[in-house]
């Protein structure tokens, strides 16, 4: 039963990856669908977990971009 429930949640994070990449260039949010499909995936997947860490990384500076408080140069 416990490899059926992991089999479930890595072709539902899968799913989710792709609909997130679809959503990308059709209506939807496509970011961050594909953050909650790397969310679910990272705790099956090393590349997952540093894919979902450089999405935070880069959304992080971006934030603080925007709101001016970058720190700049």
């Amino acid at each position: 039963m416990k490899n059926v429930a992991r089999i479930a949640k890595i072709a539902g994070g899968f799913f989710l990856l792709g609909a997130g990449i679809a959503m990308i260039a059709l209506p939807g949010p496509g970011w961050l669908t594909i953050a909650a499909a790397l969310a679910i995936l990272a705790g099956e997947f090393l590349w997952a977990r540093r894919l979902l860490d450089r999405l935070k990384h880069h959304a992080g500076r971006l934030k603080r971009h925007a709101t001016g408080s970058g720190g700049g140069s």
